[in-house]
């Protein structure tokens, strides 16, 4: 399994302009494309991973509740 997470062009174009949009409109600066790749591709290699791995493990904790939900029902 990769470890990279992989984006479509078109959902990585609407991130970087959402990057471009946040400094903007949150910090009145206007950062150029380039910049927001960068940041865009600091975030999804650095940190997109705990967010997916924390989304994993509440899968998990979820599907395991349900199981044991399941298993109450016996006769």
């Amino acid at each position: 399994m990769s470890s990279q997470i992989k984006l479509s062009k078109e959902k990585q174009q609407a991130m970087i302009e959402e990057i471009k949009s946040y400094f903007f409109n949150e910090r009145n600066e206007e950062i150029g494309e380039l910049a927001a790749v960068f940041i865009l591709d600091f975030f999804t290699e650095k940190l997109a991973p705990e967010f997916y791995n924390q989304g994993v493990f509440d899968s998990y904790r979820f599907i395991s509740e349900k199981t044991e939900d399941l298993l109450g029902i016996q006769k």
